[in-house]
């Protein structure tokens, strides 16, 4: 598998985790040390694994949890480092996001997550180009 692809696999993993409130298979896929960090929405920066991984506990224990799907996503691979730019729809809201993973042991593990509202979505008209603009 390319590094491209399982990149992708951890990243539909991390929507899958959240999606089932799994809150163990979300936690495993974080980076085990105190380098991580996590931007929600509206929240301050948090740093560390026990900030960062608390967050999620508490998100994930919410019934009343956003449903949050992943469309768009493209992936970005620099040797042990990556991260996914893609739209969270978040209760049929866009969001911009970026997942960042790092290789550690052979593995793709989550390093920084970071999602925030966007003015409005772009289309390939809008960049001459024709990228998508996110």
């Amino acid at each position: 598998m390319s590094d491209e692809s399982a990149i992708m696999a951890a990243n539909a993993a991390f929507y899958a985790a959240f999606a089932a409130g799994d809150f163990a298979a979300l936690a495993a896929l974080w980076a085990d040390g105190d380098g991580i960090s996590c931007i929600h929405p509206g929240w301050p920066a948090l740093v560390g694994r026990a900030a960062v991984i608390g967050s999620w506990r508490d998100i994930l224990s919410n019934p009343a949890r956003p449903q949050i799907v992943c469309a768009e996503p493209h992936a970005i691979v620099d040797r042990d480092h990556g991260h996914v730019v893609c739209i969270e729809v978040v209760d049929g809201t866009p969001l911009a996001a970026a997942n960042h993973f790092a290789r550690i042991g052979g593995v793709w593990r989550m390093v920084h997550h970071q999602s925030s509202a966007i003015a409005q979505l772009a289309s390939p008209h809008d960049d001459a180009d024709g990228h998508s603009l996110h």
